[in-house]
């Protein structure tokens, strides 16, 4: 297969210096507030953003270190496959957040709910779209019957140890 090549369009600003204190998803995250600052060459995309409650970003796990094939998440201690998972530690190191859109400033995006590293850099933007994105599953694989931790953990332990990778550590 050919290599893909992605070019950031912005980077993210968030109150989140290290890995150690960003929250594990964006939903138990209680209200960081961040920003995204496009480049100017992408400032006209923007247009008819603000109309939107919530936006997708999509980004570069930029520190996440070497992959992992299988991971333990923080939900349980059982070695998962990395794709069953929300583990930044991907072949690719990309990842998605569902965050509110608190207003469009020029280039900048004022968000809430981050659960993003700073200076990550930005690859896309795409408005959230309830009857499109918000799909009833029938199955949620391993995680049914986990709730408790969703609601309880907010960070953990997991970035301390860097990736050596594939496999399982």
């Amino acid at each position: 297969m050919d290599e893909v090549t992605f070019r950031p369009i912005g980077i993210v600003r968030t109150p989140y210096t290290d890995v150690e204190g960003v929250p594990i998803q964006p939903r138990r995250e209680d209200g960081a507030r961040g920003t995204v600052e496009v480049l100017p060459e992408f400032e006209g995309g923007l247009r008819d953003l603000d109309g939107f409650s919530h936006v997708i970003l999509v980004y570069h796990f930029h520190r996440s270190g070497r992959y992992r094939l299988r991971t333990r998440t923080f939900l349980d201690d059982t070695p998962r496959g990395v794709f069953a998972t929300r583990s930044p530690s991907r072949p690719n190191g990309i990842g998605i957040s569902v965050v509110r859109l608190l207003g469009v400033d020029g280039r900048r995006l004022e968000i809430e709910g981050m659960d993003i590293l700073d200076g990550t850099p930005l690859l896309d933007i795409k408005p959230y779209i309830p009857r499109t994105d918000a799909v009833q599953a029938e199955r949620i694989g391993w995680l049914e019957g986990i709730d408790e931790g969703f609601r309880t953990k907010v960070a953990d332990g997991r970035f301390k140890e860097r990736r050596n990778g594939p496999g399982c550590g």
